[in-house]
């Protein structure tokens, strides 16, 4: 569906990036310092913006209602794509983005900040650049220069795209089941790649002039399971070596899949090989001698970045459902006002469970966002920093917030979406208002790029365990000295109380996890992982959020309640405010369930689910 007016409180992002996150800082680091200051970040969010309004959401009709169709073998887009596409790449939103090497390149934190936006606009469309930028990533880091230089110019300018080829039939998310084969040719380095793979995210289309398929394959020799799997750059066309498209590689697009939502991004069945023809470049080293090789960690450099921009097509979908709700709550009368029953019909926004409703998307999407972009602040100064301590810290706190991005953003957006559902009435669940399409589009985001269980899986059993430990506790400390300093705040006493309860639940649930692996009852991990995530992603979330609050309030007390800024400071006070004391009591619950440690799902015999 079209998104009509599209609107986004440019004011929130500005506030994230130019107030609260310390930009200056990271603008400062060698890559940025000759090149950006914070007051470039206005004009760089308001032109994301109007192409977002301007080019992709008009677009958002033909990407729903035509959608990328199957015809005579080949994926076919509607023709509104090309230009939208074409003005993308010009703008420098596409793929360009993703090469880290570039002079004058843009922090990640203000990518995905803009990236918030295009999502939010066009779930669909993003795909046919956000894919390429990940395979990019993985052929800077891991590819030789010979690879570099064959393939990337090209995928940075966008004429041609980027695939990731996990999912096989017969595995799904079983990534180290999958069969796919490859086989050594007389040239080194260059392999015969036969297999099958599915649900591949513009596995072909036509707004490109070649697709280059990055795959997991299994060489001859290798160890079964993950640890055997090998990467390769398998374009759809040949590239010859002074750079000309040849023959076709043998591979074959089969089908693409009729889905729920998302109906404009094609994603299809791929088979290579069908004719012993398909050759792909091996990245990095063949096998060792244990048969062990490097394709998984490989395609992780993917994944990570991945599950950073699926969590913010999750934000973007819930903010603009927010958005829309808001309005629409500002226009709709119906009813009259509880307290006074005879009196004259108003607007809903006046009825309370209304309010509640805006409110737990509002604090909620603020939360996501912080969560969000300090997660991509820390991944910059990762990279960025001259600093290998502050490196190191930053990396481990990425680490272990990348899979609460992925995993609770996504799953909170359906739950927010379908708020913002109920905020519009029966007129939500019909097709001319936009907020049926959101929820629609939205509901992959929870299953792409390893589904949520497996995030929560990650930051249980390896994230909290990573280092010894140490990127836990120094997580922990984080949120402790956060509420150790502030707890004294005038105005914020009882918020603090609840973050320190909540903290308290929250190493107790650590405690109860770690007293069952210790009982032998190794089960409850993975019952409770997703709930554990759950209370982790709340927890800090809060601490953000909180951290939001004080600094709009002492913005508040400056500029006093006359100031043109104060109704936004206002409301980013309340947002905090809301949040710990409506979601942050939450983790106390999950806390009495785990104690509760009941096993019931897994002991039932699977014929007594009737």
């Amino acid at each position: 569906m079209a998104i009509s007016n599209f609107v986004y409180d440019l004011r929130e992002l500005k506030f994230v990036l130019k107030e609260w996150l310390d930009l200056e800082k990271l603008l400062a680091l060698p890559p940025y310092q000759e090149y950006y200051g914070v007051d470039e970040i206005d004009p760089i969010l308001e032109t994301t913006f109007k192409i977002a309004r301007d080019v992709i959401g008009p677009i958002a009709k033909d990407t729903d209602q035509i959608g990328a169709r199957f015809i005579d073998g080949k994926v076919v887009t509607p023709d509104s794509f090309k230009k939208a596409y074409a003005t993308i790449n010009e703008a420098g939103l596409g793929a360009s983005n993703a090469d880290r090497e570039a002079e004058g390149r843009l922090p990640y934190t203000i990518i995905q900040a803009n990236m918030e936006m295009m999502s939010a606009v066009n779930l669909s469309f993003i795909a046919f650049w956000g894919l390429t930028t990940g395979a990019i990533s993985v052929i800077q880091q891991h590819g030789s220069d010979y690879l570099k230089q064959k393939f990337l110019p090209n995928m940075i300018s966008g004429k041609w795209s980027g695939t990731m080829n996990l999912t096989e039939a017969g595995a799904g998310s079983d990534v180290g089941a999958n069969i796919t084969k490859a086989f050594p040719t007389d040239t080194p380095g260059i392999y015969l790649i036969k297999g099958n793979k599915q649900f591949i995210t513009t596995g072909d289309n036509d707004l490109v002039e070649n697709i280059i398929h990055l795959v997991l394959a299994r060489a001859e020799g290798a160890k079964d399971g993950v640890a055997g799997l090998s990467l390769f750059i398998v374009p759809k066309y040949w590239v010859e070596d002074d750079g000309r498209l040849s023959r076709l590689n043998d591979v074959i697009c089969t089908n693409i899949e009729e889905k729920m939502g998302v109906h404009g991004q094609p994603t299809c069945s791929l088979s290579y090989g069908e004719n012993d023809k398909c050759l792909g470049y091996l990245i990095g080293d063949p096998p060792d001698a244990d048969g062990k090789a490097s394709g998984i960690a490989q395609m992780f450099t993917m994944m990570n970045e991945e599950r950073l921009n699926v969590s913010l097509q999750g934000l973007g979908s819930s903010t603009e459902a927010y958005l829309k709700a808001r309005e629409y709550a500002k226009l709709r009368v119906q009813g009259t006002r509880f307290t006074d029953p005879k009196g004259p019909k108003v607007r809903i926004i006046e009825h309370e469970d209304i309010r509640r409703m805006l409110m737990v998307q509002k604090a909620t999407t603020e939360a996501l966002r912080a969560l969000i972009l300090k997660s991509c602040y820390y991944l910059d100064l990762s990279h960025d920093s001259e600093d290998p301590e502050e490196r190191n810290f930053a990396e481990g706190m990425f680490q272990i917030s990348n899979p609460m991005c992925k995993a609770f953003a996504t799953d909170m957006a359906w739950s927010l979406i379908s708020d913002a559902i109920q905020i519009h009435g029966g007129y939500g669940f019909i097709k001319e208002y936009e907020v049926e399409s959101l929820a629609r589009d939205v509901k992959i985001s929870s299953i792409w790029e390893g589904t949520n269980y497996i995030q929560a899986l990650d930051l249980v059993g390896r994230k909290f365990t990573m280092s010894k430990g140490q990127v836990f506790k120094n997580w922990i400390t984080d949120i402790s000295t956060f509420i150790e300093n502030n707890k004294g705040s005038v105005g914020f006493m009882q918020e603090f109380e609840i973050m320190n309860e909540a903290l308290d639940d929250f190493l107790a649930i650590m405690q109860q996890i770690q007293k069952y692996g210790q009982e032998g009852r190794p089960q409850t991990m993975p019952i409770f992982a997703t709930r554990i995530l759950y209370a982790a992603s709340i927890l800090y979330c809060g601490r953000l959020i909180l951290d939001q609050a004080l600094l709009a309030d002492s913005k508040l007390k400056t500029l006093g309640g006359n100031h043109f800024d104060a109704k936004f400071y206002t409301g980013k006070v309340a947002s905090g405010c809301f949040y710990v004391k409506n979601v942050v009591p939450q983790i106390a619950f999950i806390r009495k369930v785990i104690q509760i440690g009941d096993t019931s799902a897994v002991d039932l015999d699977e014929e007594c689910f009737g």
